[in-house]
């Protein structure tokens, strides 16, 4: 099945690099283990849709991003669109929005993308070059468009590329119309002849950069920001992605004069030079940064992700250093800080909610509690939060929303995790906190006084190519079929398993139903009220262990000894796990 499959590719209609690379790849494979092993990996399945979309390393073969995959999706997605909405109007064709982010490639496979739903009749709206993907969200709302795509692999190492789509409302393709779209895609094969054309295509100019801009500037939360502007020195890096083209212009719309930003980091590049990896919510990756901090003196240090759909934060700890704020840790300050100022201007007066994922911090929960406003639980992706505020219209009001994976959005005029947006308003707590003399670790420190002090953790065991994925199912099912009785010294009390939608007790009764989607997800509560989340990743060939704990705390002793206690116990748990130190 491999051979045929790559067989196919050694023709038209692919290019003469990918031919030649599957034919040499053809002739050694019996000789050369690592031409057998190249070969198989590239064939051996189709990239599928996961929590983000397709993602996979670029080059030849179906489980490769490249040119042939684009557009192989991107016609499965044509058809998949003319079933959905039907054939529109000779003179109003129906609009898909494209945009792409800093990768190599990516500009090449946007270009490709537009080109096949222009030769779809299609009107294709593309951005001439990177944009981030919250303004790809919100431009196919602007457009009324059916849907939209971007080609990103968010913080991937440069060997990757991925293609995310948008169903109509802005957010990103959920069940059933994933699985309908995966359908369309698979229907056709290597030796398809997907149309292209010029004729439809039509470019989104600056002026959707300004109406961007200016939908942000109407979430500013701070009346003295708006009066008199700030000269608190802060600290961004666009980590060679779209962020640097605009997250400044934003900051500065909102008010902010003393932006700092990392001028070596602040030009787009797929190579990601300067950083082992681009992905915020590492230390290494915003070293650069926090030097440059040191050096200015700065509140707050920011940097974005290649799309700009997630943001890393460091802040001072008081001891002349900066300190990492983990997902969690920021989604508690933002939901905090809009929550309250959305209150003391009278928007909560109508029903509202906030969305977490199941893997995000229940400080979340204890702050809907606090502000009198629901909570709303989905599985992770955001795509679920954009579902969430979907089928909320109409009836509650969406505030706030947020994953432990650093990705928030306030409002719904954006369907996506929106790190510009966040940036900005990051940006005004810091400035409001040092007005008062107070920094964030003083915020989250009166949080934890407030509601019970959290502390999360997430360790990830990366299992590639097949024999990896035979191997973290095998981990899915021993969780499943052999849950643990005890973590760390704690006694499990409520075993949920999200495959099978049940919430059961250790002896295997069902205690209730849950509500999400069936997901192979698996958590375990512990009668600390300790919860441990299992599940593979939708993006990477990863199994993610997410552990979360919780204690009372009154204020006595220093807050950083109770992070230090509650961290000794996350660890415990992964120990449990038998995960700690991967």
């Amino acid at each position: 099945d491999v051979r045929a499959k790559a067989e196919a590719w050694t023709q038209a209609p692919h290019d003469d690099e990918t031919r030649t690379t599957v034919r040499c790849w053809l002739d050694t494979c019996e000789q050369d283990e690592e031409a057998r092993e190249a070969l198989i990996d590239a064939f051996y399945t189709d990239l599928s849709f996961g929590t983000g979309g397709l993602r996979g390393k670029m080059g030849p073969g179906t489980n490769r991003i490249n040119a042939t995959t684009i557009a192989n999706a991107t016609q499965g997605l044509a058809n998949h669109l003319k079933k959905v909405h039907g054939e529109a109007p000779a003179d109003t064709p129906w609009r898909v929005a494209v945009a792409c982010d800093s990768r190599h490639r990516s500009q090449e496979f946007a270009q490709i993308t537009a080109e096949v739903l222009s030769a779809n009749g299609f009107e294709a709206w593309i951005y001439p070059e990177l944009r981030p993907t919250p303004q790809l969200s919100w431009t196919v709302r602007e457009l009324g468009a059916v849907g939209g795509v971007v080609v990103t692999a968010s913080h991937n190492p440069s060997i990757y590329n991925g293609y995310k789509v948008y169903a109509s409302d802005g957010g990103q393709v959920v069940a059933p119309e994933d699985a309908q779209l995966v359908a369309e895609v698979r229907a056709l094969d290597a030796t398809t002849v997907v149309p292209r054309s010029q004729d439809r295509i039509r470019v989104l100019d600056a002026s959707w950069d300004e109406r961007f801009r200016s939908m942000l500037a109407g979430f500013r939360l701070s009346p003295h920001l708006v009066a008199h502007g700030s000269d608190l020195p802060v600290v961004y890096t666009g980590l060679h992605g779209t962020g640097a083209i605009a997250v400044p212009p934003a900051l500065k719309e909102f008010g902010f004069r003393n932006v700092h930003e990392v001028a070596s980091q602040a030009i787009p590049d797929g190579d990601f030079p300067t950083v082992a990896s681009p992905n915020p919510e590492e230390g290494p990756a915003l070293a650069e940064a926090v030097a440059l901090a040191k050096e200015v003196g700065a509140s707050l240090v920011m940097g974005t992700d290649p799309d700009s759909d997630r943001v890393g934060l460091a802040v001072p700890d008081g001891k002349g250093d900066f300190v990492l704020l983990n997902g969690n840790e920021t989604a508690a300050l933002l939901t905090d800080h809009v929550l309250s100022k959305w209150q003391e201007s009278g928007k909560l007066d109508r029903p509202s909610f906030v969305a977490k994922t199941v893997v995000t911090t229940n400080l979340l929960v204890d702050l809907a509690e606090h502000y009198g406003v629901e909570v709303k639980e989905t599985l992770t992706g955001f795509k679920f939060i954009a579902e969430a505020i979907r089928k909320a219209e109409g009836t509650l009001q969406y505030v706030v929303g947020g994953e432990e994976s650093y990705g928030y959005l306030v409002g719904d005029q954006v369907r996506d995790k929106d790190a510009v947006q966040s940036c900005c308003l990051l940006a005004e707590l810091a400035h409001e906190l040092a007005q008062k003399g107070e920094r964030m670790l003083d915020r989250l420190a009166a949080l934890h006084r407030r509601h019970g002090a959290y502390k999360e953790g997430l360790v990830s065991l990366v299992k590639e190519g097949r024999e990896g994925k035979a191997q973290i199912d095998a981990m899915m099912v021993s969780f499943r079929t052999s849950p643990p009785a005890e973590l760390a010294g704690e006694r499990v009390v409520e075993i949920l398993d999200f495959q099978s939608r049940e919430a059961r007790s250790p002896e295997g009764d069902v205690l209730r139903f849950l509500s999400q989607a069936s997901s192979n997800v698996m958590q375990f509560v512990t009668e600390a009220g300790s919860r441990i989340t299992v599940r593979p990743s939708g993006t990477e060939p990863k199994i993610k262990c997410y552990a979360s704990v919780r204690e009372d705390w009154d204020g006595e002793g220093p807050h950083d000894a109770v992070i230090a206690r509650l961290q000794t116990r996350v660890e415990a748990h992964f120990r449990a796990l038998g995960v700690q130190g991967h």
